[in-house]
């Protein structure tokens, strides 16, 4: 990717044909889209990539079971057709990134004779609804075996439980990814960079968007001739902005998850637990060295401030440990997750985990304005087509095909799961840290790791014993414009939800070499320093761990 002041400058006072305002997932699935179909396309962002949303996920790639549910108990066709089109999406972003993305066992306990086949019938109408895109058929397992593969389970109670196998991908890496594949198919694409206003035409139908960088307060218009509105939880915000009348259609939902020591589970599978004392479903999925649990889902809005709070916390570690023969504790977590969900809504009032996770796209008749709302993560391509072919039919230009179906994202090509033996052995990596780059960067890690030969000072881990390497900054920063110390830490390299006070113990080596490339002064390196290390101790305290 472009430098930041090289991406200002080809973009800024500009004409493209497409604008998608968003670098969220679904904004950056809409921009790869529109740039694969031949249109001159500028996305922006108004904070960093995957800075909300998309990086707080439970980071599974799958249809569903609880829509499953909802859909047969309650006669929704809607949760149907959710979890139908996101199993058969789900096995395209296993294709389409195998370095970011696995399968994985899921094992769902039954305590009563009578569960064994509603769980098994329920998850067998799970593998056939997704068909020849189905990753493994469910089984049944002993207590015995239930019990080898998952040691901690209460076994006091068990009677056997029902495996299934569904998708699990890296998020913020992902999302990261789409964007560089966008720009590598040639699309002009700028983090920190919010759109403030719009121009529009005598026919009221928007021609340029106002855009504030948000790093320098400078401002600057692009103009386009279709814009589309990606922001997930800010759609109304947007939609607002080209139409002040325009009535509101986002539901928010705050979901959390927390981060615990993956000897509390003790397994390679994870675990399904099938209801929750709000009939809900809580998953505990293994996550590159440590054990992923959640998530809640709370009816929220914008001007929340979005943290564990004690209460969810405990809610969630009691879900957990109904399950457990050892309770997990607060004091074992390591790090946590908060999120909004964007849920979009007809205007009928419903809890917001009644509402169906399916997605709409709206063009506003009086702008032009093409939004896409509600969806998940693992529908984000689907949804990207069909926001594209609204598109097109605005602009008249109905003849151009969408090929993201099939479209390897950039570190794809030439990647097999031994890739990072061949790393390992020609840069002399250690297995974990040539796993982790692997796991990252697919086969781009050779260009990061290109940058530590002959400076043994890049070469060295952040953190001693932990797999990140300094050159991985110096690769975010040169690569990935990232500009802060939470935009590596958080989402270009992980760090930050392997464990908070890791994290913090990284953060000054991280701004050093931030300065370096990015040439801070030295006042403006330590106050980073200190902002960062501020939030993350504020996140510990009011999660009361």
């Amino acid at each position: 990717m472009k430098s930041r002041a090289a991406s200002l400058r080809s973009i800024a006072g500009q004409s493209f044909d497409v604008c998608a305002i968003g670098g969220g997932a679904t904004g950056s699935g809409c921009a790869l889209d529109s740039q694969l179909r031949g249109f001159r396309t500028v996305q922006l962002e108004a904070g960093d990539y995957a800075s909300a949303t998309s990086s707080t996920s439970t980071k599974m790639a799958h249809g569903g079971v609880r829509y499953l549910e909802e859909a047969i108990r309650g006669f929704d066709p809607k949760e149907y057709a959710v979890l139908k089109r996101a199993l058969h999406e789900r096995i395209h972003m296993l294709r389409n990134a195998p370095f970011l993305t696995t399968t994985k066992q899921f094992i769902t306990p039954c305590f009563r004779r009578i569960d064994v086949p509603y769980f098994e019938i329920g998850l067998k109408l799970y593998d056939w609804i997704a068909g020849r895109d189905a990753l493994a058929p469910s089984v049944y397992l002993s207590r015995e075996e239930t019990l080898r593969l998952m040691p901690t389970l209460a076994a006091d109670r068990l009677v056997g439980s029902v495996a299934y196998t569904d998708g699990q991908f890296d998020d913020a890496r992902y999302n990261i990814t789409l964007v560089k594949t966008f720009a590598a198919a040639g699309g002009e694409t700028l983090n920190y960079a919010r759109v403030v206003a719009f121009e529009k035409a005598p026919d009221g139908k928007l021609t340029a968007a106002e855009v504030e960088d948000q790093l320098t307060r400078a401002h600057f218009t692009i103009r386009a001739r279709a814009f589309i509105n990606a922001t997930g939880p800010y759609a109304d915000t947007v939609r607002r902005m080209a139409t002040p009348a325009a009535l509101p259609r986002m539901r928010l939902s705050k979901g959390i998850h927390i981060l615990l020591p993956l000897e509390v589970l003790a397994s390679e599978d994870a675990l399904l637990v099938p209801k929750t004392e709000d009939g809900r479903v809580l998953f505990a999925i293994p996550w590159h060295g440590r054990l992923l649990v959640g998530t809640t889902d709370d009816e929220a809005k914008l001007s929340d401030e979005l943290y564990l709070k004690k209460e969810e916390v405990a809610y969630v570690l009691r879900q957990l440990n109904k399950y457990l023969a050892q309770p997990a504790t607060a004091s074992q977590i390591v790090s946590g997750t908060a999120g909004l969900r964007p849920l979009v809504s007809s205007g009928k009032s419903a809890e917001t985990k009644r509402l169906a996770r399916d997605h709409e796209v709206e063009l506003d008749g009086a702008s032009g304005l093409i939004s896409i709302m509600g969806g998940k993560w693992t529908t984000h391509r689907a949804m990207a087509e069909d926001t594209l072919n609204a598109v097109q039919k605005y602009l008249g230009d109905a003849g151009r095909k969408c090929s993201t179906l099939s479209h390897p994202l950039l570190g794809s090509a030439g990647y097999s799961p031994e890739y990072w033996k061949s790393l390992a052995t020609r840069f002399a990596l250690t297995e974990s840290t040539a796993r982790h780059l692997a796991g990252k960067y697919g086969v781009c890690a050779l260009d990061l790791v290109k940058l530590a030969e002959g400076k043994p000072e890049l070469a060295r881990p952040l953190l001693e014993g932990l797999p990140p390497i300094c050159a991985e900054v110096v690769f975010a920063a040169r690569d990935e414009l990232a500009v802060s110390i939470e935009d590596v830490l958080a989402r270009r390299i992980g760090l930050q939800l392997y464990g908070w006070r890791d994290a913090i113990r990284a953060a000054p080596a991280v701004a050093e070499l931030l300065a370096r490339e990015l040439g801070w002064p030295e006042n403006t390196k330590e106050q980073a320093i200190a902002e960062y290390v501020a939030k993350i101790q504020g996140l510990i305290e009011k999660a009361g761990i």
